[in-house]
């Protein structure tokens, strides 16, 4: 069996060693060969200039290729898969189109494993551990009135003034501002179409105190069934969504302004127009060489009875850049390299699926993401 790793962009390098360094047969890819030489150059003896083509002639029954490239290509390289025989591994959400090939993973006995980076990935193996422990809780009853919030984000170790430095695709975070949000609040349906329309205070569970500016991310609402939420609780809450420091609102005015004044204009002009912009912010807020990046993320169950809790619990994370590189690299690639040797191991089951709700295989996973950051812990706020 070999791994075909695509892309070795800016939160692909740690996991790709971890496989490396652990002994298995890795071929990788990327478009231009020297950046990737640049990055693992000094133990990876297959470095190869990526094409489908040249994918598809490298592929073999039982091999497993990995899209850390462009999320267009996720969906290419696994329809790949199914012709090869391979499985396929990603990082990013499962996309409709994705989400179709099912049925054909399973024909196949294969396996597509995505949504297991940070977020989609870490938070979902959080969730998932909560859900557990929550049916498994004295505080357990039918009738309780649950509430879940997922928050994650990138944030500067070193504040600056724009609130935010770029630690993934610029042109993205800017086009991310233009998507719509559901959510669950206070048994409501809330639908917000710009996230500068629903941002909230959120008050963090770490060692010092800290409050941050939330607001919700996408559709959460399919992830109710996701986590395994009963279909009958009560739901007074879920939301899923992106943290920042407290000022980013304020210090993105402008950019808000500048997004909405794009409506109307054509797809391609909207895409330029992010772009460029998304260039020119990058200039004066990219991380300096070495500069320590940091990483929060919290997820919360909590239940009620009779308007009184009796089961709340977070996960809280904490951790930043060091000598093995940024945290938003380690946090999304070391995950999916564990993915990987899941699959290898046959621990994931053929079809296409999200992070996994194992208990065994959660406990291992965090037990690894222990070793990857300053703080996590499991908080009981009832304690």
């Amino acid at each position: 069996m070999t791994i075909h790793w695509c892309g070795t962009g800016l939160s692909s390098v740690p996991g790709l060693r971890r496989l490396i360094d652990g002994g298995h047969d890795v071929v990788v890819w990327n478009r231009t060969v020297d950046k990737a030489r640049e990055a693992v150059g000094d133990i990876a003896s297959d470095i190869r200039a990526f094409s489908m083509q040249a994918l598809s002639d490298a592929l073999h029954p039982g091999d497993i290729a990995i899209s850390m490239l462009p999320a267009d290509q996720h969906v290419p390289i696994a329809l790949l898969c199914l012709e090869k025989g391979a499985h396929f591994v990603s990082s990013s959400y499962i996309a409709p189109d994705m989400r179709s090939l099912d049925a054909q993973f399973r024909d196949k006995g294969l396996v597509s494993l995505n949504e297991i980076g940070l977020d989609p990935g870490i938070d979902h193996l959080m969730a998932h551990d909560l859900v557990a422990r929550y049916r498994a809780s004295p505080g357990y009853h039918a009738d309780n009135v649950l509430s879940f919030t997922s928050y994650c984000g990138g944030v500067p170790k070193q504040p600056n003034a724009f609130r935010y430095k770029f630690s993934w695709a610029p042109a993205g975070v800017l086009k991310a501002l233009r998507s719509p949000s559901r959510s669950l609040r206070n048994f409501s349906d809330l639908r917000v179409n710009r996230p500068w329309e629903a941002i909230t205070a959120y008050d963090a569970p770490l060692p010092s105190p800290e409050t941050f500016e939330v607001y919700p991310n996408r559709d959460s609402l399919p992830f109710i069934a996701d986590y395994r939420f009963d279909p009958a609780w009560r739901l007074r809450d879920f939301v899923r969504g992106t943290i920042r420091l407290n000022g980013w609102a304020e210090a993105w005015a402008p950019i808000f302004a500048e997004i909405e004044g794009l409506e109307g204009s054509a797809p391609a002009q909207i895409d330029a127009a992010l772009t460029a912009r998304a260039a020119a912010l990058l200039k004066d807020n990219a991380y300096a060489p070495g500069e320590p990046d940091r990483v929060v993320l919290f997820v919360s169950l909590k239940a009620e009875h009779d308007g009184k809790p009796v089961f709340h619990e977070t996960w809280a994370m904490d951790a930043e850049g060091d000598a093995r590189g940024t945290a938003m690299a380690r946090l999304v690639s070391v995950p999916v390299s564990l993915g990987v040797e899941a699959v290898a191991a046959r621990q994931i089951p053929a079809g296409v699926h999200a992070a996994p709700h194992d208990p065994k295989l959660i406990a291992d996973w965090m037990a690894q993401v222990q070793g990857l950051v300053q703080y996590l812990a499991r908080v009981d706020h009832l304690a």
